[in-house]
Order: C-alpha cells, then sequence, then structure tokens
C-alpha cells in the first residue's frame, strides 16, 4: 500500500547519467528509454536512500527533513514504517511523495445475497441486470472547451519562452483536474458495487481495439472502462466478492432474454427494440445486462469460459448440456 504526500517546493531534477548506453552495450540494462524532461520524473528511495523517524522524511544528501502534507487523516503518519520512498513530479509541477508500507488485510464483506451483470456504453456509463442508469459523467466533454482555449493560447506563445511553459502547465492542471475527477467517479462506483452485490459480472470488451473508431474513440476513453474493470478486480478480490467475465462475443444487445431469439442485425443508434418471437419490448442495455446476467451465471457454475455461435446456448468447456439464456434474473 503506498501513502501519498503533496511536497512542498524541492530541488530541480538531476541530470541523467552519461554512461546508459554504454551500460546498455556491456548487458548490463536495457535500452535507453527517452525521458521527457516536461513529463512525470520520479526517483526511488530504498531503505539505505532514506530516514524516517516521527513523521519526518529526511532523504539521501539531505540537511533538512523533506516539508510535506500528509493526504491521510485517518492514519498517523509517526506510525508507518515505509519500506521504499518514492518522489515524483507530474507534467503540470506539483510534487509528491509516496510511501510503500505494510498494510493489514482488510476484513471481508458480509454477504449481499444480491448478483448483477453491468452492461458499460457511451450514453449511460453502465446499465444493470436490475434496470438501474448510471449516466455517464462525461468528464472531458465537460472541460473540452476550457482545453481548446487554453491549447489556443498556448500555440500563440514563442516555444521555449517562459509564457509557453506556463501555458502548458496550465494545460497539464486542466488534465490533471478531468483525471482526478474520472479517477473518483470510478472508485466510488465500483465500491457501491462491490459493497451490494456477491458476484458481478461484467463483458470481456476490448478497449484498444474500440478506441481505434475515430468517432467514438474519445468518447470511449473518457469512459475508462478498463480502468473500472480493473477496480473491480482488486475491490472484489480484496473483499471477498466474486467477479465473472464473459466472452466479448456474447450477442447480449440482440438476443431476446425472455425467449432466446436472436436477431440478425441490430443497429448501434436502436436503444428500445420488440422481440419479433414473444413480442418482449427491450431497452437494448437493460436487455444486454440480463443475458450478460444469465452467461455469467453459467460460467461461473460451470467453471469455464463462454463462447457462443448464432444460437443462444451457452457452451462450457466441459461436457455438458448446452444452458439457454433462461426468463429473467437467475439467482444465486
Amino acid at each position: 500500500m503506498a501513502e501519498r504526500g503533496l511536497l512542498g517546493p524541492t530541488a530541480a531534477d538531476d541530470p541523467p547519467p552519461a554512461d546508459e548506453f554504454a551500460n546498455f552495450f556491456a548487458g548490463r540494462t536495457r535500452y535507453p528509454r527517452y525521458k521527457s524532461r516536461t513529463g512525470r520524473q520520479s526517483a526511488e528511495y530504498t531503505r539505505s536512500g532514506f530516514r524516517y523517524r516521527d513523521g519526518r522524511l529526511l532523504l539521501a544528501k539531505m540537511e533538512a527533513p523533506l516539508a510535506f502534507v500528509w493526504s491521510w487523516p485517518e492514519v498517523d503518519p509517526a506510525a508507518i514504517d515505509p519500506s521504499t520512498v518514492t518522489v515524483s513530479r507530474d507534467p503540470c509541477g506539483r510534487w509528491y511523495v509516496s510511501f510503500a508500507v505494510d498494510a493489514a488485510v482488510p476484513d471481508r464483506l458480509a454477504a449481499a445475497g444480491a448478483v448483477v451483470a453491468v452492461d458499460l456504453g457511451v450514453t449511460d456509463f453502465a446499465v444493470t441486470s436490475d434496470g438501474d442508469k448510471i449516466p455517464n459523467p462525461r468528464h472531458l466533454a465537460r472541460r473540452e472547451r476550457n482545453l481548446a482555449r487554453y491549447q489556443r493560447r498556448q500555440a500563440r506563445k514563442t516555444r521555449g519562452s517562459s509564457n509557453h511553459v506556463k501555458a502548458k502547465a496550465k494545460i497539464a492542471r486542466a488534465h490533471r483536474k478531468v483525471r482526478a475527477a474520472r479517477t473518483d467517479f470510478l472508485h466510488k462506483t465500483s465500491t457501491r458495487l462491490v459493497r451490494d452485490h456477491d458476484v458481478i459480472v461484467i463483458e470481456d470488451l476490448a478497449v484498444a481495439n474500440m478506441i481505434r473508431n475515430r468517432r467514438l474513440a474519445k468518447a470511449i476513453s473518457d469512459c475508462g472502462w478498463g480502468a473500472f474493470r480493473r477496480m473491480l478486480a482488486y475491490k472484489t478480490a480484496r473483499y471477498g466478492r466474486h467477479l465473472v467475465v464473459v466472452d466479448r462475443w456474447l450477442p447480449s444487445s440482440k438476443t431476446c432474454s425472455a425467449c432466446g431469439h436472436v436477431l440478425t442485425q441490430l443497429a448501434l443508434g436502436t436503444r428500445t427494440w420488440q422481440c419479433p418471437s414473444c413480442g418482449t419490448r427491450h431497452d437494448r442495455d437493460v436487455n444486454a445486462a440480463k443475458n450478460i446476467l444469465a452467461a455469467g451465471l453459467a460460467v461461473s457454475a460451470c467453471g469455464g469460459d463462454v463462447r457462443h455461435s448464432r444460437s443462444v446456448q451457452v457452451q462450457s468447456p466441459v461436457k455438458q448440456e448446452p444452458q439457454p439464456v433462461k426468463v429473467g434474473i437467475p439467482r444465486l
């Protein structure tokens, strides 16, 4: 676990070592990686490179303790025993110090007696199999006009000048605010799902492939689906919940969750549709979440992956009879 504090003013960056290529050609290190001077700068100190006593941090070759602002009010800074200390600077010029400490394993949550499937989207960030819709906050889209204005101001500055550096730092601060707001939203949403449900089923989305669509790349990147899945993965493992990931080729949107009929085609702009077989009218996202839940419970019961053909039958790697999608929401 890393404890993090905001640093006060500090010295300038040290120049990089001059023998990086010599070490590479000698076979001692990998090929040197270019690090931008204006990007994130960091330095890691092991136990022999720092001294931490009573909440005061003294780094190597420093005569005075390093002043920092503690960011964890519920933790006493004098009570921790860090194993490593990392000092870093983000592109907008803020300095941080991170402490790596051994933390106790949190207690597992009590059984909630509920399961849920989550269908991620752009219009709504997430739609659950219970019918709940979590709106997409669109953090980047809401600040896009300000970012564009800051970038136009930077373009009018002379490269290398002090005004150009100030304008670039202002753009970096705007991006940091967007990133912080998105991370806060993802943490709150994932924590609420993990706290209220024993089993969470999601779809294995190929986000890296989806952002190749130039029309949807910015909107998909603004959602943060990859970070959301990683948060669900470590939080379910930490608190004793279960995360089930179903195959990305599951025809969840165009499969009727009532009778199992599969449409041959369903346009992306079609948000509601009526099943031609049983006449049930579906909300596209809620119907997809119900199908994801049914497939995820079949995976957890069989212990394997899900592969779908044009039928709605779920094939398991073990030799069992295929399980069709059931009506409604399955129960534990």
